[in-house]
């Protein structure tokens, strides 16, 4: 280390005078325009690692970076500290959950704080605070009088053995993880929002928002929305012909113009008509096969490899398909969901892969509606074209587009009264009831006398019961514990039993950015007087993981709480920017503690301090991008700053030969050089480039040492200034090396100081440097006036030494010049 640079002691020093004078806290009367950065609060899994480091380095430099242009900064940091880790662990290790969460919280806090993270402390919020937990249920309440809760029906994992509901990941290879017990899906009452109220405004809204577009073609696709028909297929009598004493089988297709090609009909298992319209002599099979189905994962049954011939059941019955008349055999696959559509599909083999799949197992009939190209030699075809094979007396698509013959299949189906234009989305309302304790409780109890009824309001919140025992199957201990089943019932004052369902910790993460506006407020969630003066979000920070689900459903969160008048009318949406940053990889893999392949900063830190780490954090690649942990260049930015200290620590020899009086041509340069650092990093802190930030202030300081160093050596006032300005645009990537070295410079804070202004007329060079190429290849470099002429930028590149040792006495082919940037030369 420089002499004096001691970063372990400098840190921890400046990390508590951030916090002891509450520097980056902030009132919501502060005089300052609002702007609210936000890092996705995390799960509190024990210290940081490296991917954390990452994510919440980026959120902290842009917090010190628009403090310093004069913005008042909304920095706050809060703990989504509900979860089934925790549950784990308390079966596991018989540590209570709220136990091990704190303490969990405090090892990542202090591992934020180790960082230099600031944030605003005092609006801290976890999730599992009894006084969040009041509002969540206050939320959930007001929801459940709008008519955006119900209950009903879904299908859960069910260990057998265990007598448990089993989260997704609990289940593996069809079994469970604790018991190897088989899991099957069973059907059971459950809590659900209403999401699908919002689904095309929740579409519509996706265009104006400033995200990533992969994340926004990730929202739509999960959104799903879709124009298309509904209609009944007729059951068939055994002749063949429709049955009219029985409702028809109603199914939904986007694709009504290839209706001609439809060639079987298929139902999902879990269909409420299967039993009805499945023969006497095929009920045992179909039985089985639901059974089978239902250990299967929606992942699994909407893959597209496998052994169709297992994958589906006849049912014994036919039905008629209207636009021909014929009876086609109905079967039960398991790639059918009820939660899309009617549960029931046509099925067009020619049109559709897996149906395709499915005939071929089946020995089914294919007739193609759509021409293929002719060069086309897959199975089915999913193009445009010409209909074909597609007419009867009523109608007739043959050699309509699909577009035209889409529209005119839904107007027959709708003139005859056989069907009607329909829009289906894919989003399935969200299921939030979890059978697990370590979660938010619902505010539910049920009277035999009232029905479920809603806890009032002023009884809020309902806690979790501190005396708990975990059994080893994993059941929540809520279904066992008298105190906390036994209620009264608020309408007729008779006994009740508690809901023992607690919420899907997506909830928590759905509002929890509202709250940070006025976490102080006893008497709401949060006042829409602070929503309207922070919210939306200015940038949202986060891993692209949560593209879909928990951005969705804080977008839904936000409008339903507008609408019911908790929140301003005018905010539709929580996060107007989103910044996903890529992952940090670790032997070709993400760094996950589940794992166990993570690196901890702790000891980085101890040794070369937390301003390296931040360093090459920044350094290493754009934010954007994934990175691998062997990239990072800790010992590099680590000497880095040890020759910033040498540059800018009063009393060092290299101030000895500063002079006076007037200034040379390498005072003017390095003047102008000190502008255009501050026009580029700042314009790279503007754009998120921070790997070309560091790169500028590196090549800078290379600068300023050659000039420090020149024959005259520098003048005071310009050197001065020039270490000044890299201090001050370091300080929002590199603060307590910044702060401490301004400060003993004699300039006080510098996390008080303004943002460092530069004069757009020092921006202007007089010289350009010319690239020349041979053969694709940089071969030279010049330095030429900005205004050369394409004939003389070509003759100085053909005088080049270097240029005319690749053309080897031979003649150029071909020049083109690009003055005063380049020369390309074909030899």
């Amino acid at each position: 280390m420089a002499d004096g640079y001691d970063p372990t002691s400098i840190e921890l020093r400046w990390q508590q005078r951030w916090i002891d004078e509450g520097t980056y806290e902030i009132d919501n009367d502060d005089p300052r325009p609002p702007y609210y950065v936000l890092s996705m609060y995390p799960y509190p899994s024990g210290p940081a690692h490296i991917g954390h480091v990452r994510n919440y380095t980026f959120g902290d430099l842009l917090v010190r970076y628009r403090t310093m242009q004069g913005d008042g900064v909304l920095s706050p940091i809060g703990f989504d500290s509900f979860g089934l880790p925790a549950e784990n662990a308390a079966i596991q290790s018989g540590m209570h959950p709220r136990e091990h969460t704190d303490a969990n919280i405090e090892a990542l806090s202090s591992s934020l704080r180790r960082i230099g993270a600031v944030y605003d402390w005092r609006r801290q919020v976890k999730s599992h605070d009894p006084d969040y937990m009041k509002w969540s249920q206050w939320i959930f309440l007001k929801f459940y009088e709008a008519g955006l809760v119900f209950r009903d029906t879904a299908p859960v994992n069910w260990c057998r053995g265990c007598q448990t509901v089993l989260a997704n990941e609990q289940v593996i290879d069809g079994l469970c993880d604790r018991s190897s017990d088989p899991v099957e899906r069973r059907d059971m009452e459950q809590w659900f929002y209403k999401i699908t109220d919002y689904a095309q405004e929740l579409l519509d809204d996706i265009d104006d928002l400033d995200w990533p577009e992969r994340v926004k073609i990730m929202q739509r696709n999960w959104i799903g929305r879709s124009e298309g028909a509904e209609f009944g297929l007729p059951i068939a009598e055994a002749d063949g012909s429709a049955r009219t004493d029985v409702e028809p089988l109603s199914v939904y297709t986007t694709r009504p113009d290839t209706s001609f090609g439809m060639t079987f009909a298929v139902m999902a298992p879990e269909h409420p008509r299967v039993d009805e319209l499945t023969s006497p002599e095929h009920a045992a099979e179909v039985a089985a096969f639901r059974t089978d189905t239902s250990a299967k994962s929606e992942v699994d049954r909407l893959s597209t490899v496998g052994d169709f011939t297992k994958r589906g059941v006849f049912t014994g019955s036919h039905v008629v398909n209207p636009f021909t008349g014929v009876a086609i055999p109905l079967y039960l696959a398991d790639y059918v969901l009820t939660t899309y559509g009617t549960g029931a599909i046509m099925a067009v083999p020619a049109q559709d892969q897996r149906d395709w799949d499915f005939a071929t197992a089946y020995g089914l009939d294919i007739v193609r509606t759509v021409q293929p190209p002719d060069d086309f030699d897959g199975e089915a075809y999913t193009g445009d074209g010409p209909a074909i094979n597609s007419a009867t007396d009523s109608l007739d698509l043959n050699g309509m587009g699909v577009t035209e013959a889409k529209a005119a299949a839904t107007d027959w189906l709708e003139q005859r009264d056989l069907g009607v234009r329909k829009v289906n989305f894919r989003i399935r309302d969200w299921l939030l009831s979890r059978q697990r304790y370590w979660g938010c409780p619902i505010p539910i109890v049920y009277c035999e006398s009232c029905g479920e009824q809603p806890v009032p309001l002023d009884e809020l919140p309902v806690e979790l019961p501190h005396d708990i025992e975990f059994l080893p199957t994993g059941q929540s201990p809520l279904l066992f514990h008298e105190g906390f089943l036994t209620a009264t019932c608020p309408s007729c004052g008779e006994p009740a039993r508690r809901e023992t369902d607690t919420m899907d910790t997506f909830v928590d993460s759905s509002w929890y950015f509202l709250r940070f506006a006025d976490p102080f407020n006893h008497d709401a969630p949060f006042s829409a007087e602070a929503a309207d003066h922070w919210l939306p979000v200015d940038q949202y920070i986060g891993g692209v993981e949560h593209a879909i689900l928990h951005l969705l459903y804080a977008r839904f969160f936000t409008k339903a709480l507008a609408d019911l008048g908790a929140a301003p009318a005018t905010l539709r949406e929580p996060f107007q920017r989103l910044f996903t940053q890529g992952m940090v990889r670790l032997g070709g893999g993400r760094m996950s503690k589940s794992k166990g392949n993570l690196v901890a900063p702790e000891a980085i830190i101890d040794e070369v301090g937390a301003d390296a780490l931040r360093l090459a954090i920044l350094q290493v690649k754009p934010p954007a991008e994934d990175v691998d942990w062997e990239d990072f260049q800790i010992e590099g930015c680590s000497r880095f700053l040890n020759r910033v200290w040498r540059l800018a620590a009063p009393g060092t020899d290299l101030f000895s030969s500063a002079r006076t009086g007037d200034l040379t041509d390498a005072d003017v340069e390095i003047d102008r050089a000190t502008h255009v650092l501050i026009d580029r990093i700042t314009g790279d802190y503007d754009r998120w480039s921070y790997n070309t930030a560091v790169a500028a202030m590196m090549e800078f300081t290379n600068a300023v040492y050659k000039y420090v160093q020149s024959e005259q050596g520098p003048h005071r006032d310009t050197l001065d200034a020039a270490v000044d300005a890299l201090l001050r645009v370091m300080a929002p990537a590199v603060p307590h090396i910044s702060g401490e070295l301004f400060e003993l410079r004699g300039h006080g804070d510098i996390h008080a100081q303004p943002w460092p202004g530069f004069d757009p007329a020092k921006l202007v060079t007089s010289t350009e440097t010319m690239v020349i190429q041979v053969n694709g290849k940089v071969r030279d470099k010049i330095d030429v006036a900005v205004d050369i002429s394409d004939a003389d930028a070509e003759a100085l590149a053909l005088a080049s030494e270097a240029v005319q040792r690749h053309l080897d006495g031979g003649e150029p082919r071909k020049i083109i010049v690009r003055a005063p940037k380049l020369v390309s030369i074909v030899a």
